[in-house]
C-alpha cells in the first residue's frame, strides 16, 4: 500500500469546488488524516533517501512541506487555500527558496516536479553567470545529459534582454546565460500518487536532475 490514498486527490478535486473555511472546517480532520499525516511520511521517505546519497539534506519533513493556507494578502484571488501540497527538499527547505533542491507539487491533477534555481537574488544571479562563464563544457555536459534531457527536456526562466557586458560574448556560446533563473520541471499523471512505487518514481527525478543541481549549488557558494 502507497503513502497516499484516493482520498488524498478526492479531497483536493473537492476543495477546487470549494475553498473555503467552512468546508475546509468542516474536512479538517479529513485533511489531517488523508492528506497532512500521511504527506509527512512520504516527505520523511523521500529526505531519508536523498540523505542517504546527499548527507547535506537533512531536514525534516516540517521544514520541507508548504502551508496549505495561502497568503492572500496582496492578492486579488482571496480564496483561502491552495488547491495544491507541495514540499521543498534542500539543504535549507521552505527557508529560502532560492537553493537548488527539488520541489513536489501534488495536486489532483497530478504531481508536478521541478529543480534548479529560481528565486535567485542579483547576488546569485552574478556568482551563477560567472560560474557559468568559467565552466562552461561542465556546463553545457550537465544540461545535454540524457537522462535530464529525457526527464526534464531543457532549463527555463525568463531572460534579461540586456546582460552585463562580461558576458556579452559568452551568450553567443551560452544563450542561457541570459537567463534570470534556471529552473526544470515537468508533470507526471494523478494515478501515481496512490503508487506504492511513488518514492522511487520521485527519486528517478532528483537523480535526473542531480548534475545540474549540482551544479547551480556549487555555482552559488
Amino acid at each position: 500500500m502507497g503513502y497516499l490514498t484516493k482520498d488524498f486527490v478526492k479531497f483536493f478535486k473537492e476543495l477546487e469546488k470549494n475553498n473555503n473555511k467552512d468546508w475546509f472546517d468542516a474536512n479538517r480532520k479529513r485533511y489531517e488524516t488523508s492528506v497532512k499525516k500521511p504527506f509527512a511520511q512520504l516527505i520523511d521517505e523521500m529526505i531519508g533517501r536523498i540523505n542517504h546519497e546527499a548527507p547535506e539534506i537533512a531536514i525534516q519533513a516540517k521544514d520541507a512541506i508548504l502551508r496549505i493556507n495561502r497568503d492572500i494578502r496582496f492578492s486579488p484571488d482571496k480564496t483561502p487555500y491552495n488547491t495544491h501540497y507541495g514540499a521543498i527538499i534542500s539543504t535549507t527547505g521552505r527557508k529560502d527558496k532560492s537553493i537548488p533542491g527539488i520541489y513536489f507539487r501534488f495536486s489532483a491533477k497530478g504531481i508536478e516536479i521541478y529543480g534548479g534555481a529560481h528565486g535567485v537574488d542579483k547576488v546569485q544571479l552574478q556568482k551563477i553567470r560567472t560560474y557559468i562563464a568559467n565552466h562552461l563544457n561542465q556546463f553545457q555536459k550537465a544540461i545535454s545529459h540524457k537522462d535530464f534531457k529525457e526527464t526534464f527536456g531543457e532549463i527555463m526562466g525568463e531572460k534579461h534582454q540586456r546582460i552585463p557586458k562580461e558576458f556579452q560574448s559568452i551568450s553567443t556560446k551560452q544563450p542561457l546565460i541570459a537567463n534570470k533563473q534556471f529552473y526544470y520541471g515537468t508533470q507526471i499523471p494523478a494515478k501515481h500518487i496512490t503508487d506504492e512505487e511513488l518514492p522511487e518514481t520521485l527519486m528517478h527525478y532528483w537523480h535526473a536532475g542531480r548534475l545540474v543541481k549540482d551544479f547551480l549549488i556549487k555555482a552559488m557558494e
